[in-house]
């Protein structure tokens, strides 16, 4: 399957044909790099406003009922007296989860990394189509463009939780936020699947047909792999959730009752029938749980690059990582229903997710050893992306031991919909995701931009986020056993939880801290570009391709003739060479013999 490097020779000098102007460069660009800029540049900024949501309504729940001048400048008619309004609060809710799972970490590390990896990575001149890639750029911006506009409407934006179960977001009549705000949440969500299709489909085209010359698949780097499997299960799940909005539109629009059955509203009857909410949670559910792995996965290849590339040691076991990514991305998409516990399933059929559920944890425990082992008795330079890594293990571990609680529909009956539930998957999917991207950044950015970002503000970054990530999210296993449920604006009304408002404003203290911190990854990120010391062309002495082109950057990767790989991705500290890493171009040696992987 692999591809000669002749095969691109034609596109050796694409871009001197004709002088490319600002527009064809930086807008409309087809180079895999420019995009991935884009993706970065664009998922930031939807994580800058997610996380200004978050703050919102950790303040409200901190402090209820007190007036509040950054809700009375913000959220002005929703919040008379600086007093957030109700519904508000869970409209900050919804559109927080939906810009954090899909905006910022899908975007943010497929749209980011697969696009700016993955050609540099197999030795091709860009993605299978450059055209097909800006594409699918234009309509994520466009969806995160309608998605944002859908904060201004008049009645609210949608306010159904980031998972729109009907009938709240099935009837346009039932409040505020499923008028205009919810048709607007679907039509940007529409258009970010068919973005995420096109790019899915771009990735695995150019991982099958364009590597270079003796890049065979045991040869490709852990990253190149678990964008590829990522790309995979994109193509299969998404059209679910696709299918499950157009139903959606229909049963708001066109009198249709998929979702709906034996509805009142103040007393009347409306004409639905037939209908069940649970199919579409069963329909989201099957996007949303391989959607968790749509994130973490990438996080996870790209934390396995930089662990074997800083740990100055291969990767420990190499075949069992593969293996674990393809057992991950099979099991993600059988387990949905572990989601459901409550929703009236037959206990058999919940023993069944409970069963497969359980048996996601053993490739996901497979990859945490091997991450331990690849950096035990390793030589471990503690950079910043090092650090993130390092994080990202221990917030993975964290947050899985609490996902075989939830896992079990026996024990997850206790703590369902309560902040436990909260606590898991932000610390699992959330926080583990973000470490990965920030991980990647650092590791990746004298790639993107040709410049070093500074290493002391990256220093600073870490630990402040760490701890206040832990700050954060571990308190809320506590409140969530203690039976506090989620989504609820203020718990004044329950004597029961009078003892836990405490907690709540250590944990509102905890993030504001960690949101103000991000400022100076902010800063380091976009100074650096203009400022930063400039990068030597493998500034971290690492063995795959990417580190081979040259650090100006040109459409198409490599000057002259692509390089050939000789070799596998991980050859650090081995026997009888002069450096501590031996980059995939290298010929072998006379009698050397490659490692058994």
């Amino acid at each position: 399957m692999s591809t000669h490097a002749d095969t691109h020779a034609h596109e050796d000098d694409h871009g001197h044909h004709h002088k490319e102007t600002f527009v064809t460069k930086y807008i409309f660009s087809q180079d895999h790099k420019m995009i991935s800029k884009q993706y970065l540049i664009t998922g930031t900024i939807m994580g800058v406003i997610g996380v200004l949501m978050s703050i919102m309504f950790r303040m409200q729940i901190a402090w209820p009922e007190e007036p509040n001048i950054l809700f009375e400048a913000l959220l002005g008619k929703w919040a008379p007296g600086g007093v957030m309004d109700a519904d508000i609060y869970l409209a900050l809710v919804t559109i927080h989860g939906t810009i954090m799972v899909f905006f910022v970490l899908t975007a943010g590390l497929s749209g980011t990394f697969s696009n700016l990896l993955i050609p540099l990575q197999i030795g091709a001149r860009d993605m299978a189509s450059g055209f097909l890639n800006m594409i699918s750029y234009w309509l994520f911006f466009l969806s995160s463009v309608i998605m944002i506009i859908s904060l201004f409407v008049e009645a609210g934006p949608a306010a159904a939780g980031w998972t729109i179960y009907p009938p709240l977001s099935a009837l346009p009549m039932a409040q505020g936020g499923s008028g205009m705000g919810m048709t607007l949440w679907l039509v940007s969500m529409a258009i970010f699947i068919a973005s995420s299709l096109l790019g899915s489909l771009n990735y695995i085209v150019t991982v099958i047909n364009l590597r270079t010359k003796g890049m065979s698949m045991t040869r490709l780097p852990l990253t190149v792999w678990a964008f590829f499997v990522t790309a995979i299960i994109g193509v299969v799940s998404f059209p679910v959730l696709l299918s499950a909005a157009l139903l959606l539109i229909m049963d708001r629009s066109f009198g249709t009752s998929f979702f709906l059955s034996d509805i009142f509203i103040q007393g009347e009857v409306l004409h639905y029938q037939g209908g069940s909410p649970v199919l579409f949670e069963h329909l989201f559910w099957f996007l949303g749980h391989p959607e968790v792995y749509i994130v973490i996965l990438p996080a996870m290849g790209m934390v396995s690059e930089i662990m074997a590339s800083n740990s100055r040691k291969p990767i420990f076991g190499y075949r069992a990582m593969i293996a674990s990514i393809l057992a991950i991305a099979f099991l993600s998409t059988i387990v949905w229903g572990h989601h459901m516990f409550i929703s009236g399933m037959n206990p058999f059929l919940g023993s069944v997710f409970t069963f497969t559920t359980l048996l996601i944890a053993i490739p996901s425990a497979v990859k945490a050893f091997n991450w331990i082992t690849t950096i035990w008795k390793g030589n471990l330079q503690m950079n910043t992306a090092m650090l993130f890594s390092i994080g990202f293990v221990s917030t993975f571990i964290t947050g899985g031991l609490t996902g075989i609680i939830l896992g079990d529909s026996a024990l997850d009956i206790n703590v369902h919909d309560t902040y436990f539930v909260i606590a898991h998957f932000h610390l699992v999917m959330g926080i583990s995701a973000l470490y990965g991207m920030f991980a990647g950044v650092y590791h990746w950015y004298p790639r993107m931009f040709g410049r070093m970002m500074n290493k002391n503000l990256g220093y600073i970054h870490f630990w402040v986020t760490a701890i206040c990530a832990y700050g954060v999210f571990f308190p809320m296993h506590f409140i969530g056993m203690a039976g506090l449920p989620r989504r609820y604006y203020t718990n004044s009304a329950f004597p029961l939880f009078d003892d836990l408002a405490n907690v709540n404003v250590v944990i509102t203290v905890f993030a504001i801290i960690g949101a103000a911190f991000q400022i100076v990854f902010l800063y380091n990120f976009f100074v650096s570009i203009f400022y930063g010391k400039k990068a030597p062309q493998n500034p971290w002495r690492s063995t795959t391709l990417e580190w081979t082109a040259p650090v100006k950057h040109i459409h198409g990767n490599w000057p002259g003739e692509i390089p050939h790989v000789y070799r596998w991705a991980y050859d650090y500290s081995k026997p009888g060479h002069d450096t501590d890493f031996v980059p995939q171009n290298i010929p072998l040696k006379e009698g050397e013999e490659e490692l058994q992987h």
